[in-house]
């Protein structure tokens, strides 16, 4: 029997003088964050494209090439880079694909798919024999690097770049969320988020190009480029999409596994959309969360380790800073919204919330964050639900669910929705997500009521007070939070506190 020595995946160079023949493929994302890297990519002189849309028949193509035991992001996203390089094949031929297109894509440590990633990637450039085909694999946290032979360089200029395409993303997705269930026009909010994402592009591409590190640093958090851009499609697109929140809908939270909370598509069968179909508003998770939780982790890490760390102070202050810029950059950006999309959580506060339940060093998939992210939605009246998205049989979310165990234990008002997520089992998935939204409308219902009695007000009175304030329609207009889930009930409060009722 012969035996075949194991050979290490390793890509042939991507060299500079390949760049203007060269296509960099992605994914992993919505379409939204996807075309604002695009443009990001294009910005820096690369030529780019997103992996096709995610569908169903992504599952089945990647269950054909890798391990049938691969949770469900795995599977779809293997199975989504095989069809687009199949598609790519069939259209331009082989030769093409392996010398005109190269994957990137980003790993991580941990006991869950993402630090594997790439090994699924290998299986199935292995079972379309395109193992000629260029793979690379960057480090999500280091903001300079480059792939074999220099033809993809990720300095500063790109890195933030990358990091407003992510925020930029994760605000109209907010925009997008919290108006479309209480638009007048059915139809309005899908067209504003594409305007919004093709005026964003285009600023992107245009994207003044800054000096390098130091330099490109200070203009990325002062500049008002993306902010005016922002203003702009504010008063340009969401100003004149008209709103009735006065009809009474339960908020529900999405958390989860980074990938199926943050799709949208048939990866996690499209629940978001089937949510607000079903009479829900979501609140959709923002991939600028996640980084900020990385960075703040290595703040604690640092904490732990404050009696065995040269330069200790000096250490955190830099981390510090590094995490209050963050910030900083996220609600400047919010700001030119009327900041109507939601503001990050603070990570320190998802810590302790979670502390009793979820040690916060077993950093596997998010960590202690889907207990705090939880109780932070439930202790601050955020939503009345919770939808938890997890891939069938993924470890850190098992984890999670089983010390969400005890946090039901002592909060029995909590309402929460763990949702395995199979790719191809939609029909259990809505049924269980079902039993707990009934309830979450009585209460959005009782809590409307309640508020209603308590101010006086009926729908009526606060129709006629519209017409004298018709700003107050105005999907762009600030509804303050006084203490209720609902919007319905925060705005009705709003009202009444205008009408000098309070």
């Amino acid at each position: 029997m012969e035996v075949l020595d194991y050979r290490a995946y390793k890509p042939r160079p991507f060299t500079k003088e390949e760049r203007v023949k060269t296509t960099i493929l992605f994914g992993g994302l919505t379409w939204k964050h996807e075309k604002l890297i695009k443009a990001s990519l294009e910005n820096m002189g690369y030529k780019a494209e997103p992996l096709q849309e995610i569908k169903r028949i992504d599952l089945d193509i990647g269950k054909e090439y890798i391990d049938v035991g691969a949770c469900c992001p795995t599977t779809f996203t293997a199975g989504n880079l095989a069809r687009t390089l199949m598609d790519i094949e069939k259209r331009e031929g082989r030769d093409r694909v392996k010398n005109n297109y190269i994957f990137v894509t980003v790993g991580a440590c941990g006991p869950c798919r993402f630090g594997q990633y790439h090994e699924s990637y290998e299986r199935v450039l292995e079972g379309l024999n395109l193992t000629d085909f260029r793979l690379y694999l960057l480090d999500l946290l280091r903001m300079e690097q480059s792939a074999p032979g220099g033809g993809l360089e990720i300095d500063m200029n790109l890195t933030f770049g990358l990091v407003y395409a992510m925020f930029l993303g994760d605000l109209i997705t907010d925009m997008e969320y919290a108006t479309r269930p209480y638009e007048l026009v059915e139809g309005q909010t899908d067209k504003a988020v594409k305007d919004s994402i093709e005026m964003l592009y285009e600023k992107f591409r245009k994207r003044p190009v800054r000096g390098k590190k130091l330099d490109s640093l200070v203009w990325h958090v002062l500049t008002n480029y993306f902010v005016k851009t922002l203003e702009e499609v504010r008063r340009e697109v969401w100003d004149h999409i008209q709103v009735d929140r006065l009809r009474v809908k339960p908020k529900v939270k999405i958390t989860g596994e980074f990938w199926l909370q943050t799709h949208e598509g048939d990866g996690n069968y499209n629940i978001k959309r089937w949510l607000e179909k079903e009479g829900a508003e979501v609140i959709p998770p923002p991939i600028a969360v996640w980084m900020d939780y990385l960075i703040n982790m290595e703040l604690f890490k640092l904490e732990d380790a404050k009696g065995f760390v040269k330069k200790y102070y000096l250490k955190k202050t830099a981390i510090q800073t590094i995490a209050w810029l963050y910030r900083f950059v996220y609600n400047r950006l919010r700001k030119a919204l009327n900041d109507i999309p939601n503001p990050l959580p603070d990570q320190r506060k998802l810590k302790e919330l979670a502390k009793p339940y979820f040690y916060y060093r077993l950093t596997g998939g998010e960590g202690h964050m889907l207990i705090g992210k939880a109780l932070y939605a439930y202790k601050n009246k955020q939503a009345h639900m919770i939808c938890e998205l997890s891939p069938y049989g993924c470890l850190p979310n098992t984890m999670s669910i089983g010390a969400m165990a005890k946090v039901l234990g002592d909060y029995p008002d909590l309402l929460y929705a763990p949702i395995e997520i199979k790719g191809d089992a939609e029909v259990h998935a809505y049924s269980r997500c079902q039993m707990v939204l009934t309830e979450a409308k009585r209460r959005a219902k009782k809590e409307f009521e309640e508020v209603l009695e308590k101010t006086g007000l009926t729908a009526e009175k606060i129709r006629e007070f519209e017409e004298e304030r018709p700003e107050l329609r105005r999907a762009t207009y600030k509804v303050p939070h006084y203490g209720y889930a609902g919007t319905s009930a925060n705005y009705v409060m709003h009202v009444a506190k205008l009408m000098g009722r309070l």
